[in-house]
This record gives structure tokens, sequence and C-alpha cells, in this order.
């Protein structure tokens, strides 16, 4: 039996897919357990998980967080990467460093996996000479996203080095995203990019699944057998920022109520008085995704890298309107394997949402293009897989 720490930072779609790795290590006799931020990674885990806080949550109340995640929402391109770096990943990075070291002598790991976003592990790994992976659960930085940017990639890699340097770890030990043993990424070449060239160390493993903690009871019965059914979600950070999109695309699919119904993620009040009750828009703060994806026809996201890889893992095809961060460049793969249409996310209006979610109903390619990626998710193993490389980072004395 081997130890696995999981060092993850607070986002939902960098904590979700760590979770059917866990579980496949704890099937094969191994124990695990996750280090991060109590508040949501409670709401997330199995009620049986072990997780170890690296300290206490940001105070939601913190008048100066608030004004920063305000101003940040209004960011684009090079402005936002930048702000994701200096006022996000790197303060984390520095708060979370004292905590996974505490975690860490606690639960005396065997293999740490580190969350590109959890550089705090990666840190720490390589101070205490730990076998470590990287936990790649977007391929957005496998394939250079600052290749359009390349002043903002200069500026990320420097701010890098000079924060390992901070902790004692010289900048000869390589770049805190990417481990040199092992880089589990949840997707697949066949949607990262056919032809680019990853190391023989990147393990594509495409997306894990696992079931999670069920939100309010679903209304089942609303889905109307003779419609199709659309999925509307701009995932855990971006719906209260997102309604304008969001109505749009209400208007969208009651204007196809012939023929569409659509259950859309966002707050109790976006669909007006009708609300729930509406017989073609179903609104509901939060959904059952993986259960609700077998069931749908067709997804409108922000190209969030989770949504898109569990949508395409059921071979549904894509509407994607990127908001920031990574999801343009997890949006351009989508429309360059053929499996959805991408819009502008500020401009879209309602006549292009509905054109683009007939384009996706109603051309039976790009559904087939789905159906390709799906396979390749398959063929790659998912969570078994991933726990199959990471058993091979135990050292030798400790392998069972």
């Amino acid at each position: 039996m081997s130890r696995f720490l999981f060092v993850v930072p607070p986002l939902t779609g960098h904590t979700n897919p760590t979770i059917g790795v866990g579980q496949e290590l704890q099937s094969r006799g191994h124990e695990v357990a996750w280090t991060g931020y109590p508040k949501l990674l409670r709401s997330l885990l199995p009620p049986d998980a072990v997780l170890l806080p690296v300290g206490e949550d940001h105070a939601e109340d913190d008048p100066a967080l608030a004004e920063a995640t305000k101003a940040s929402q209004g960011l684009r391109g090079a402005e936002a990467l930048l702000f994701l770096w200096e006022q996000f990943l790197l303060p984390l990075g520095a708060a979370m460093v004292p905590g996974v070291e505490a975690a860490v002598e606690r639960f005396q790991p065997d293999v740490l996996v580190v969350d590109q976003q959890a550089i705090a592990g990666a840190v720490v790994a390589q101070r205490r000479g730990l076998p470590w992976a990287t936990s790649a659960t977007t391929s957005a930085e496998l394939v250079d996203p600052f290749a359009l940017l390349p002043k903002v990639g200069e500026w990320v890699r420097a701010a890098l080095v000079a924060f390992q340097t901070q902790f004692g770890v010289p900048a000869e030990r390589g770049d805190l995203r990417f481990s040199q043993q092992l880089v589990l990424a949840f997707s697949t070449p066949a949607l990262a990019g056919p032809g680019s060239f990853f190391p023989s160390h990147y393990r594509f493993v495409g997306p894990s699944l696992a079931t999670r903690p069920a939100p309010a009871e679903f209304p089942w019965a609303w889905l109307d057998p003779d419609r199709q059914s659309v999925l509307v979600s701009l995932g855990t950070v971006n719906a209260e920022a997102g309604r304008r999109f969001l109505n749009e695309s209400i208007t969208a699919v009651r204007s196809l109520a012939s023929r569409v119904q659509g259950v859309v993620v966002g707050p109790a009040d976006l669909a007006g008085p009708l609300g729930a009750s509406d017989g073609d828009v179903l609104v509901r703060p939060y959904v059952p995704q993986l259960e609700l994806l077998a069931r749908v026809s067709a997804v409108v996201s922000h190209g969030g890298h989770n949504t898109v890889c569990e949508a395409l893992a059921q071979g549904v095809p894509l509407v994607v309107a990127p908001i920031r961060d990574d999801q343009p460049i997890v949006a351009q793969q989508v429309t360059d394997a053929g499996a959805g249409v991408r819009l502008r996310f500020g401009r879209a209006k309602a006549s292009e949402i509905r054109a683009a979610l007939c384009e996706v109903l109603d051309n039976p390619s790009y559904r087939q293009a789905a159906g390709r990626l799906r396979a390749s998710f398959e063929a790659a193993g998912g969570a078994a897989a991933a726990a199959e490389a990471l058993e091979a980072l135990i050292p030798s004395p400790c392998r069972i």
C-alpha cells in the first residue's frame, strides 16, 4: 500500500477530475488524501475522503478580494491572463506552501499529484525530493497559451522562476507547471491538437469522470421525449457575470420551442416570472450535469475544459462562447475537431445562438466528430490509466 496526496486549488474544474483517479487508486489498495482549502473541497469530495486543509478559506466578505474579483470579470486576453497569475495563482501558491508542507508532514505521501495551478505542491515536492506528477485538468497549458501573447508568457515564466527561487527551488529544476516525471493530461491528442509534439512522460488519459454529490432533486419528468434537449451552462464561476448571454440563450431556445427544450444553469430569477414553470426553459442553480449530458442533444458552454470533455464523452456537440483564461484555446480545439460552433461571448445575440444551435443539431457532421472524440476518450483509459501511470512513480521499496 502506498500513499498519494492530491494538491488542488479552490477551483471546481481542477478538483473534479482528481476524484475519479483517487477512487481508482483506493480500489487498488492505496491510501489517498486531498489538500487545499476546505470549504469548496468538502462540497466536492466524497463524504469519506481524507481532507487536509492548507488553512482557512479566504474571507468571502474581504472587500479588497471582492473588489478585485469584480474588476477581473471584465478582463479579456492579456489583461485576464496577467490578472490570473499576478492577483490569484502566485498569491495562492505563496499562501498554500506552509499548509502543503504541514499536510505532507502529517500524511507522509509516497507521491504528490499537483494541479498545474496549485504551484505550492510542486515547490514542496521539489524541496522534499518527492516523486510528483502534474495534474493537467485543462490542455491549454500543454499547447502554449501564450503563443499569441509572447510578452505575457515571458512575464509568467519569469514570475514562476522568482516564485520557486523564493522558496528554495533552483530555476534549473524546471517549470513548476510541468513535472519532469509525469504529466497527466485529462484530454487526448485528438482534442488537444493532432500532430502536436508531446514528450513521452505526458500521458493523455482522457476525462476522469466520477459520481458527484447530488444537487437538489432534478425534475426528470420535465424533459419532453418528443423534443431535443439543450444544456446551457457557463460553469461555476461565470453564471452571474453571464446574465446577458444566458438571457440571449433562453430567447434562442424559446424561438425553437416546437422542437427544443433548454436546461439553463443560472440564478433562479434568470428566466423572468415563468422561471422553472416554463415548459420550454428550465432554470436551476445546479444540475446533475453528468447524468443530464446523457440525455441532451447539444450543449451551449463557455468552453470550460471539464464541461467540454464531459459533453464530448457522451458524443454531444457544442456551441462554445469562450470568455477568458484557457477557454478560447479549448473552444478552438472543439471547432478544429469539427465538434462544435464558436461564438463571441460578448456580442452573441439570440439569433446567432439560435443559428449555431440549429447547425449543431441538424448537421450530422458535428455529432459524428463528437463521436470520434468520445472514442478517443474511451481508448485513453480515463481514471484507470491515470492510476496506472501514478503507480509507476511509487519508489521501488513501496510498490505493492
